[in-house]
């Protein structure tokens, strides 16, 4: 498998960054992942939040407990401005660890064969 399609595929199906660390790029690679850590985290840590605050809900009866209720509660989520940007910037992540550890394997694969 070429060095570019193996560091694109561990930087789309592991983490940003990962394919980075194929291909030696080592500050890239500690870019990325550090701010999709960070990212992950915000995200994780508000929508965590929301789901205790649903069960505290249920437990202290505020909110029912039927399934139509948690569902519409859930879909809300932590619905603020950091979260949002958190997501979308871990998207981007995604995005730049895949395209990138691509250009950069492919144009180490064509300076190699020169």
């Amino acid at each position: 498998m070429k060095q570019s399609t193996k560091a694109a595929l561990l930087s789309g199906l592991i983490f940003p960054g990962i394919g980075h660390l194929v291909i030696k790029q080592y500050l890239r690679a500690g870019i990325l992942i550090v701010i999709a850590l960070v990212a992950m985290t915000v995200y994780v840590k508000a929508e965590f939040q929301q789901a205790l605050a649903i069960v505290d809900g249920i437990n202290s009866g505020t909110i029912p407990l039927d399934a139509t209720s948690i569902t519409e509660l859930a879909a809300r989520g932590a619905d603020s401005p950091v979260v949002n940007s958190s997501f979308y910037v871990l998207v981007a992540c995604w995005l730049i660890g895949i395209v990138d550890s691509y250009r950069l394997g492919n144009a180490l694969e064509t300076k190699q064969k020169i």
